[in-house]
C-alpha cells in the first residue's frame, strides 16, 4: 500500500511544501549564482529514472560553463578547477540539489530512493540491475547517501541501493530522511572527484 499509493502522495505534498517554504532561499540562491559566474542558474542533465526511462534532472549550477558535458565529476582530471566559488558552498551543503523538488513534484523522482545515475554511467546501471534498483523512482537522497555517498565504490553503492529496495517502507524512508539531515550538517561523504575513496583509504592503511 505504501509503495504503491501513499509514497507518491507524500512525495508530492512534501515537495510542494518544500518549494513554498524554501522559496525565499531559492530566490536568493538564484541571485547569488547569477552574480557569481557566467551561465544559466539551473543545470539540466539527462539521468536514469524508474524502469530506466530517461528524464532531465534539475540542479543549481555549481560548475563553469566550459566544464565537459555529460561526465561524472569523479572522472574529471581536476574537478576543483571547474567548480565556481559559490558552487563549492552549494555542493558542500547539498543546496545545489534543491531544484530537484520540482522533479519530485513532476513525478520523475521520489524524496527517498537510489540517486539517479547519469545516462552513461553504465557500470552503476548494470550493477543496480542485479538488485532491481533501476525499477523504482530515484530519490533526492537514499540509503547509500547516508552510508558513504561519494566515498563508495560502484558495487558497494549498488548493493546499498538494493538493500533499500528490499526494505523499502515508511520507517525506512524516515530513517533515510533523518540520516540525510545529519549527513548534510556534517558534510559526510562529500568528496570532489572521488568515487571509491573509502576503499582507497582502507587500502592505504
Amino acid at each position: 500500500m505504501y509503495k504503491t499509493f501513499l509514497k507518491r502522495g507524500l512525495d508530492f505534498c512534501l515537495s510542494l511544501l518544500g518549494i513554498i517554504v524554501l522559496s525565499p532561499l531559492l530566490i536568493l540562491l538564484v541571485v547569488v549564482i547569477k552574480l557569481d559566474s557566467k551561465g544559466p542558474v539551473i543545470f539540466v542533465q539527462k539521468r536514469v529514472g524508474k524502469n530506466k526511462e530517461l528524464f532531465f534532472i534539475y540542479k543549481f549550477r555549481t560548475m563553469r560553463i566550459d566544464t565537459p558535458k555529460e561526465m561524472p565529476t569523479h572522472l574529471l582530471e581536476n574537478p576543483d578547477m571547474f567548480i565556481t566559488p559559490v558552487g563549492k558552498l552549494l555542493r558542500k551543503t547539498s543546496l545545489d540539489e534543491l531544484p530537484q523538488l520540482f522533479n519530485i513534484l513532476r513525478g520523475d523522482m521520489a524524496v527517498i530512493g537510489p540517486r539517479p545515475a547519469l545516462w552513461n554511467q553504465y557500470d552503476l546501471i548494470e550493477e543496480r540491475d542485479k538488485y532491481g534498483a533501476n525499477n523504482i523512482r530515484p530519490g533526492l537522497t537514499g540509503w547509500a547517501q547516508i552510508n558513504g555517498r561519494d566515498e563508495l565504490d560502484i558495487d558497494v553503492k549498488a548493493s546499498l541501493d538494493g538493500y533499500y529496495v528490499e526494505h523499502e517502507c515508511f520507517l525506512m524512508d524516515v530513517k533515510c530522511f533523518i540520516g540525510t539531515i545529519i549527513s548534510v550538517f556534517k558534510s559526510d561523504g562529500v568528496v570532489e572527484g572521488g568515487t571509491g575513496v573509502m576503499t582507497k583509504v582502507e587500502e592505504r592503511k
